[in-house]
């Protein structure tokens, strides 16, 4: 029998989503653990929790959030690589991920290529502080002032190869600065403000009050562009062209995960990270909430693990 061809066209097009019909059909029907390969309480934790509760009420499933903290987050990276492909395990990525790819080159796996990214929460931009004893009020100041002072600078970091770690050392490479680097496994912040040490690049949530006391100094931010959090506060890159230091967070899979269940992953997380209040809520915890596409923030992976790579590289950086 030979159809009509409008009839022939709403067959074929009902064709084309039953996938999809299928997919909503089918997943979710159980619980979704997204693993955060750190302890609680630290940032990754926090925005994991504070996106898994609305998620949960947008899938209808429970979301839960589960700490497999150890090795710079690899432990728990592992564990992903290593689950079922079919969205019932998600990793809360972070961009130390990308620079562990570099960092550790005997893992057993690789986050780049074993993982599927789902969706980008947003940056997580840094600010580059330093102590009141540091005489340098803006970037070019500080630049100068390391150059008439080489190697008596000192540089914070919470441990060697991490995203704030390597924030400075791109600082450094593309300004020509020498800074001693001093890894903390402890909070570092009373060692900053004594003068102990001169200059960090770190998350802005924590030290907000004390740039705000003015305990401490904030130069400059490592986004392209300036915070709405710290409006009056220059980019780096307004002064050393190219420089974008900012770390990032967000949501992957392990790979061959059906691209129907990413895509539509990717559609719920980001209408929970475009709810007005949750992204108040993330800029507080230090995100700039930033949609993306699948592919999109799949390129970002890509070009953040060539790009730390390098940096890696030309510093000689070791993990501790």
């Amino acid at each position: 029998m030979k159809l009509p061809r409008r009839q022939f066209l709403h067959l074929t097009a009902g064709t084309a989503i039953l996938p999809a019909i299928v997919r909503a059909q089918s997943y979710p029907t159980r619980p979704v653990h997204i693993i955060v390969g750190f302890p609680a309480g630290l940032a990754a934790d926090v925005v994991a929790r504070l996106v898994a509760d609305p998620l949960s009420q947008r899938i209808g499933v429970p979301v839960i959030v589960e700490n497999r903290p150890g090795a710079a987050g690899n432990i728990g990276t592992e564990v992903v690589v290593r689950s079922a492909p079919d969205g019932y395990t998600l990793l809360g990525a972070i961009s130390g991920n990308a620079i562990n790819a570099a960092l550790y080159p005997n893992l057993t796996f690789n986050f780049v290529r074993d993982t599927a990214a789902v969706a980008l929460l947003g940056f997580t931009p840094y600010v580059m502080l330093v102590n009141p004893f540091v005489p340098a009020k803006t970037i070019p100041e500080f630049i100068a002032y390391a150059k008439r002072n080489p190697a008596k600078v000192n540089m914070a970091s919470p441990g060697s190869g991490t995203a704030p770690h390597l924030s400075g050392e791109l600082f450094k490479m593309m300004t020509g600065l020498t800074t001693v680097h001093v890894p903390y496994r402890a909070n570092f912040l009373p060692d900053l403000i004594s003068g102990q040490v001169q200059v960090a690049f770190i998350a802005v949530a924590p030290v907000l009050s004390y740039i705000q006391s003015g305990q401490l100094r904030v130069l400059g931010v490592t986004s392209p562009a300036r915070m709405d959090v710290l409006p009056d506060i220059p980019a780096i890159a307004e002064f050393v062209p190219g420089y974008e230091g900012s770390g990032w967070m967000g949501v992957c899979a392990p790979k061959n995960t059906p691209s129907t269940v990413v895509d539509w992953l990717n559609k719920e997380i980001t209408a929970v990270i475009a709810d007005p209040a949750m992204k108040k809520r993330l800029i507080a915890a230090g995100v700039e909430p930033t949609p993306m596409t699948p592919d999109q923030f799949s390129t970002l992976i890509v070009d953040a693990a060539d790009k730390w790579a390098k940096v890696i590289k030309f510093a000689g950086i070791k993990p501790d």
